[in-house]
This record gives structure tokens, C-alpha cells and sequence, in this order.
């Protein structure tokens, strides 16, 4: 409950802030640049090592990816049937197929699952979320804006991201046994400012003035989104035989509202940025009361 808590107070007090308390310029990118290069890396490094394996560890990252094709055949066939743009399809497979996995999905996890959900919520974070969209969402984004996207242009965005860094130095670090209780210690204290900084800036991002032609849209996208998509990895889940915190932590990863990163991204490829930010704003907001009806679903 306390860190549920955390969770809603850091939320309210980044969009209280940035309302009445005039904010430095920059501050946003100057929270996200700590967040994201240092804490989460920390984050990555200190829990991943922790995490043993099972057989069924590769449903979480599976089901972020397949979360974002889904996506992209469904908005696909719906825009064409609807008569919306490639730019407005393009937008919606963006913001509706990928999570936000790191920023709401790392606290939440923590509060809803505990340590061990929030250490598989790193894996489908950072091999399922980040990945797809540094590689395939960069793909659609391209195609979408009738853009080219070379080889080494995702390579350098893969192998540049501090995170995904981090990642591959704690598989070797969990291969060798684990951090000396020294530095373990010292990352969890880095790493624990994630979370009140992430809630933090992304309260102060908050936005949400939707236009009458962006209703539709930003239903369809948040419905499968925050829907369907997660019901059909909860089906596939039982298919498959995944079950207790795997299936949780899937399933509530996959239930996640979109992705900050998402969003931006469509914003640079000029896919729709109001419709990306409507959906955003939205999906966050609705996030703090579909979480938790999916966790208490899900038992």
C-alpha cells in the first residue's frame, strides 16, 4: 500500500508542480536523462543478476512484442476500413503496442507484486518493451512517415542505450554469481530513484485536451491497449502453461498505459503528435484504476 502510495503522490505532485510552482526550463529532460542513463541502468544491474532461470522467462518479453504486431495488423485493418491516414495508423501502432514498462510498470510492479514481479517486469521491460521499440517501432515510424531506416542506424540506437548496456553486463555479472553485497547495496540506492523521479516527470507531462476527431482514434488504440491486448496474453498465458508471478507480471506489463518513449518518437516522425499525447495523457491517467482491477483479476 505504501509504495501504491509513492506511486500516486510522485504522480501528483510532478502535475501539481508543473501548474503552479513555475519549474526550471529543462527540468523534464534534465529528470528523464538521470532516469533513464543512470537509475534505471542501476536498476537493471542490481536486480537482473537476481533473476534465475526458468523455463517460461521468455513469455514476458514475447508477449511485449507480440503486443506491438498485434497492434499493427489490428490498427492496420481498422484504419483502411476507416479511412485513416498512414500518419494516424502509424501513431496508433506506436502508442497503442508498446508500454510504458520502466516508468509506470517498474513502481507498479513493485507495489502490486512485490520484488520478484518487479524483477521480471525488468525483463520484459528492457528484452521485450525496449527492444521492440528501438528496433520494429523504429521500423513502423519510418514506414509510416514514408521515411528509410538503415541497419546502423538501429544498431546504434540499440548499442548506445545505457540500459540495454546495463543488461548485457548484468547477465554476465548473474552468469559469475552475483554483486559483491558492497556494491549491490549501493546500486539499490541509485536505482530506488527511479521511481519517485520517473512518476515525477511524467506527472509534470501530464496532458490531456483531446479534440473531437481524436475520440475515436485514441479508443481504439487505448482499447487494445490496455484491453484486449493484455486479455490475449492472458489467454495465451494459460495455453502455454505460464502461471503465478510469470503470468502476473506479463499480463500487467502488457496492460500498462503507453509509452512515454512512444509518444516522442511518433511526435518526431510527425505521426499525429496530438492524437500520440491524447492517448498518452489518457492511457496514464486510466492506468491508476485498470492496474489494479487487472492484478485483482488476475488473483
Amino acid at each position: 500500500m505504501s509504495a501504491l502510495l509513492l506511486l500516486l503522490v510522485c504522480l501528483a505532485l510532478g502535475a501539481v508542480v508543473s501548474r503552479v510552482a513555475r519549474p526550471p526550463a529543462g527540468m523534464v529532460p534534465a529528470l528523464n536523462w538521470w532516469v533513464v542513463n543512470i537509475a534505471l541502468p542501476a536498476l537493471v544491474l542490481q536486480l537482473l543478476p537476481r533473476v534465475r532461470f526458468d523455463p517460461q522467462l521468455w513469455f514476458p518479453p514475447a508477449l511485449m512484442w507480440l503486443e506491438l504486431l498485434g497492434a499493427w495488423l489490428v490498427m492496420s485493418l481498422l484504419g483502411r476500413a476507416l479511412g485513416w491516414s498512414r500518419h494516424r495508423i502509424g501513431a496508433l501502432v506506436l502508442v497503442g503496442g508498446i508500454g510504458n514498462t520502466s516508468f509506470m510498470g517498474y513502481p507498479m510492479l513493485q507495489a502490486l507484486r512485490g520484488q520478484e514481479g518487479l524483477s521480471l517486469g525488468v525483463v520484459a521491460d528492457q528484452v521485450g518493451s525496449f527492444a521492440a521499440l528501438a528496433t520494429l517501432g523504429i521500423v513502423i515510424a519510418s514506414l509510416h512517415a514514408g521515411r528509410k531506416v538503415t541497419a546502423a542506424q538501429l544498431a546504434r540506437r540499440v548499442f548506445g542505450f545505457p540500459p540495454f548496456l546495463a543488461l548485457l553486463l548484468a547477465i554476465m555479472v548473474g552468469m559469475a554469481g552475483g554483486w559483491p553485497s558492497m556494491i549491490d547495496a549501493m546500486l539499490h540506492v541509485i536505482g530506488s530513484t527511479l521511481t519517485p523521479l520517473a512518476l515525477f516527470s511524467v506527472g509534470m507531462q501530464l496532458q490531456l485536451r483531446p479534440q473531437r476527431h481524436e475520440l475515436l482514434p485514441a479508443f481504439v488504440g487505448l482499447s487494445w491497449k490496455m484491453l484486449l491486448a493484455p486479455l490475449a496474453g492472458l489467454l495465451l498465458a494459460r495455453l502455454c502453461g505460464i502461471h503465478g508471478t510469470m503470468l502476473a507480471a506479463s499480463v500487467l506489463q502488457a496492460a500498462m498505459a503507453p509509452m512515454i518513449t512512444a509518444a516522442i518518437i511518433a511526435d518526431q516522425y510527425g505521426l499525429e503528435p496530438p492524437l500520440a499525447n491524447t492517448m498518452l495523457g489518457a492511457g496514464i491517467l486510466l492506468s491508476l484504476a485498470t492496474i489494479p482491477l487487472w492484478n485483482m483479476a488476475l488473483g
